[in-house]
């Protein structure tokens, strides 16, 4: 829930560069992981589990600090009109206090004209009473007014949203891009999930518990970030272009994982999988291209409710393949077909947008 907000507001506050400032915001995804991994297994050792899910709570709970630091671009962003000024709202008035001055509330001119020296002198004290009647009434009916004019925006805003939401699916490059989502992810977590059983199986115990796999893709996810977000930034290359390829050397590290057998390979193929795992933070960058910058906020979250599906998926599914094989080197390969089918909804996405 912190993550999407961060992102997004990273996204309206830099249009150039903008793949170096989401890598940069979000390099302590990978800095935290490996933090996590050593803190988590101390306090665990020393205070067990559950008070170790007490601490690690209590440093969640400084997401509320980073979130009240967070300012938007203007004042006026949440409910007012561009430029922080409030909307102009035209006062309504009884007609029963429109005088013939034009001012409402105002009491009738004399026959004598403003410039007669008794006109003040002859305004009776019922015409008074009514004057503060008319005045009240003035100001519930401006009241009135404003309120409805409020309201009525916040349902042309809430309109907007939410079918502004549904009209997403009517782009065909970004269904195209959910379906990559759906199918990719579930690959990403399977090395998390059995590099430790992979460790075992080969007998790497003890050179994994000196510097775990695991760390190692955390660490050098941090460089992948920074680095795939400089190299998207320059003019002379794409942003399709290096999220493709980043694609492609992930899977292909997926599939080549099952055929190390030494501590050594294991490492380099961890650490190619955390550097191509670095396109996470172009994921922003290529949403907003695909639908716009109005539109981010509510895209992005699809995504990564399609990442969180297929996180969700990947391991239970890798899991079974192993329970009927007894091999984890099938939970690899078949998950690595799926990512196959979901680079495939990258490589139609041009020829979409051609058709289109």
């Amino acid at each position: 829930m912190a993550y999407l907000p961060a992102v997004v507001m990273v996204g309206r506050y830099f249009q150039k560069r903008r793949a170096l400032a989401q890598g940069l915001s979000t390099t302590g995804t990978g800095f935290g992981t490996f933090l996590m991994t050593v803190l988590l297994k101390y306090l665990c050792a020393e205070y067990g589990w559950r008070n170790a899910m007490f601490i690690q709570g209590a440093v969640s709970l400084n997401l509320c600090v980073c979130g009240a630091l967070m300012r938007p671009l203007s004042p006026g962003m949440d409910g007012d009109v561009p430029g922080g000024k409030e909307p102009h709202v035209i006062p309504a008035h009884s007609t029963e206090s429109v005088r013939s001055s034009g001012q409402p509330g105002g009491t009738e001119e004399k026959e004598g004209g403003p410039g007669t020296d008794d006109s003040l002198g002859d305004v009776p004290v019922p015409e008074k009473a009514e004057h503060r009647k008319d005045m009240c009434a003035f100001r519930v009916l401006k009241m009135m007014s404003q309120l409805t004019v409020k309201i009525r925006k916040g349902f042309q805003d809430w309109y907007s949203g939410y079918f502004g939401t549904a009209s997403l699916f009517t782009n065909r490059m970004f269904v195209a891009f959910v379906f990559w989502a759906l199918f990719a992810y579930s690959s990403f977590v399977i090395p998390f999930i059995h590099l430790p059983e992979i460790v075992n199986l080969y007998n790497l115990s003890e050179e994994n518990d000196v510097f775990p796999l695991t760390s190692i893709i955390a660490i050098v996810h941090i460089f992948g970030k920074v680095i795939l977000g400089i190299v998207a930034d320059l003019p002379c290359i794409s942003v399709w272009n290096v999220f493709l390829m980043a694609n492609f050397t992930l899977v292909l590290c997926i599939f080549i994982l099952p055929s190390m057998h030494t501590y050594a390979s294991l490492a380099v193929i961890c650490a190619l999988i955390g550097f191509s795992s670095g396109y996470f933070s172009l994921m922003p960058v290529v949403t907003e291209d695909l639908v716009g910058i109005e539109h981010l906020a509510n895209a992005y979250g699809i995504i990564i409710c399609a990442n969180g599906i297929s996180a969700l998926l990947g391991p239970p599914f890798a899991g079974w393949i192993y329970d009927i094989t007894q091999k984890y080197d099938f939970s690899f390969y078949v998950c690595g077909l799926l990512y196959m089918v979901g680079i495939l909804f990258l490589l139609i996405q041009p020829c979409i947008h051609i058709i289109e």
